[in-house]
């Protein structure tokens, strides 16, 4: 399934601009005119843009996710005390100091106050930062005359993620200054310190240990090959990264980032969460089914299980459930999909949608925290194991000279 880039025009003679996902380029037309009286213009997105797409989520690199997120509450307080959108607009523009919002936030009121929808102008002014459930939100707002509460829900959500992230980076910040300590020192060991040894065990007519002779070889090869080294570790990122821009290749790591020891489950429960929260979010925005999921495929990290959700939409327009769309791809947990069905049948989706969403941020965060304090001693053994093969490939030499002076 692609995914297009469009231009419309609204029933009420608006223009809007969005993006849609289909499997031939009629069939996104055919999507578009859902909610598009005319379509203006289409075309497929590039490979690199659609990246970007799917990584457009908060926390990127142009946006603040702090800032966003305090942006979002800012809006929900704000509009419950009846102040005009485009006043709102203004109001937090001048509080902000994050200059990207700023700057989308002034023009996004004065293109409220010449007439357009909030939607609208989030969408022209705030493409290339703002994350695709959050245009979406506002729009469905719109639609239901609610957009205080779609900013409620939003902060709620990308405060999560937010904070989220914060532990994340702070629980990898000390692994990964040891790995860095633990390369740094490993190169210093094998291009200054034992060269020196070298030269003196050259200066004796003795046959060395065979761990010496290892040692030697491999420190010869980084003084001498360094160059080697670097040129494979560039290719061989070069590669990953062609083949990731193939569609084979980008499902082929996204399935096996799936099968990887301990990150595999971490990449299965942050899709569940993100899943089941930008789900929650999107049908208690207003949004249908249909829509929530599509936009909800976007969003997903694993591009394998973002394919796999993009193509129920197909099935859910065929009449089916999400719980048996769930069950034929079979992508996600068992619990999920049990959840979902549960939800389905009591009519209660979206309660139950939050309370499993609680249930994988909370597995997540575990896991997460599980396999960092695994790296951290992984780390340390294996400098340790290095270090100790050097002292002692140096040590039984020198005895070995001892031996025969």
């Amino acid at each position: 399934m692609a995914t297009y880039k469009y231009t419309g025009i609204t029933k009420g003679g608006e223009k809007i601009t969005g993006i849609v996902n289909g499997y031939t380029e009629m069939d996104a037309v055919e999507r578009v005119r859902e909610k598009c009286d005319i379509v203006v213009k289409i075309a497929e997105m590039e490979e690199e843009g659609r990246d970007n797409l799917l990584a457009k989520e908060i926390g990127g690199d142009r946006l603040n996710a702090k800032a966003f997120t305090v942006m979002c509450s800012q809006f929900s307080i704000i509009l419950k005390s009846g102040i005009s959108i485009s006043r709102t607009c203004q109001l937090i523009a001048d509080k902000t100091t994050d200059k990207p919002l700023k700057k989308m936030l002034v023009k996004v009121s004065e293109d409220i106050e010449s007439g357009r929808s909030l939607a609208a102008a989030f969408a022209e002014h705030g493409e290339k930062i703002l994350p695709l459930t959050f245009i979406e939100n506002i729009r469905a707002g719109e639609e239901s005359g609610n957009v205080e509460r779609a900013f409620a829900t939003m902060h709620e959500h990308f405060d999560k993620q937010t904070k989220m992230a914060g532990k994340v980076r702070s629980a990898l910040s000390y692994p990964i200054f040891v790995l860095f300590i633990a390369i740094v020192v490993v190169i210093v060991l094998m291009v200054k310190v034992v060269p020196t040894f070298t030269s003196i065990f050259d200066s004796y007519d003795a046959t060395l240990p065979l761990m010496t002779r290892m040692l030697i070889g491999m420190s010869n090869f980084f003084k001498n090959f360094w160059w080697i080294i670097i040129g494979l570790i560039i290719l061989v990122i070069l590669g990953i990264k062609f083949y990731k821009r193939t569609e084979e290749g980008r499902l082929n790591m996204a399935k096996l980032a799936l099968k990887l020891p301990i990150l595999g489950n971490i990449s299965l429960l942050n899709a569940s969460s993100q899943f089941a929260n930008n789900l929650t979010m999107l049908l208690g925005s207003g949004l249908s089914m249909t829509k929530a999921v599509t936009i909800t495929s976007k969003v997903l990290d694993n591009y394998y299980i973002s394919h796999e959700v993009g193509l129920m939409t197909a099935k859910l327009e065929e009449g089916k459930t999400l719980n048996e769309c769930m069950r034929t791809s079979a992508c996600l947990p068992d619990i999920l999909t049990d959840m979902v069905g549960v939800g389905e049948e009591t009519g209660e989706l979206e309660d139950t949608l939050h309370t499993i969403a609680g249930y994988y941020d909370s597995e997540l965060e575990m896991a997460i925290q599980s396999a960092l304090k695994k790296l951290e001693p992984t780390i340390l053994v294996f400098l340790a194991l290095v270090a100790g093969f050097i002292v002692i490939a140096i040590y039984v030499a020198m005895f070995e000279m001892y031996s025969i002076m």
